[in-house]
């Protein structure tokens, strides 16, 4: 059983940096992705980022590529998301999310994650 806990979420200005982090209480193995998602005030949840625990091959969405970077710690069965050049559209909850299947066609699908965190909030003023 996989349980996650994400922190590292708050208030910061735009143009200002955070750094999420996921922890999983049970191992990640190497069939797995991890990903982030996020939904902001009134609209639906959507993909942020992703990286397959194999490899540590990234995606991203467009809307954040260039700016955020997934990562991971094996040894800690942490993923994390690194949040540079914010704005105000960034502005959501974030939640943490695993894959046992990590097919590369469904990672950026939020149906295919088997496992979630409880969020945490991001918001970012102007």
């Amino acid at each position: 059983q996989v349980q996650l806990v994400e922190s590292g979420g708050g208030l910061v200005q735009a143009g200002g940096s955070l750094r999420l982090s996921c922890a999983s209480s049970g191992r990640i193995y190497n069939s797995y992705a991890m990903a982030w998602f996020r939904q902001a005030p009134g609209k639906e949840r959507s993909f942020v980022a992703a990286i397959k625990w194999r490899g540590g091959h990234t995606y991203y969405a467009d809307s954040v590529k260039g700016r955020f970077t997934i990562s991971r710690d094996n040894s800690e069965n942490t993923v994390y998301l690194q949040m540079n050049s914010l704005k105000p559209e960034d502005t959501a909850i974030y939640y943490c999310a695993a894959d046992y299947g990590a097919i590369t066609s469904t990672l950026r699908t939020e149906t295919a994650y088997d496992y979630w965190g409880q969020g945490t909030q991001v918001t970012v003023s102007t």
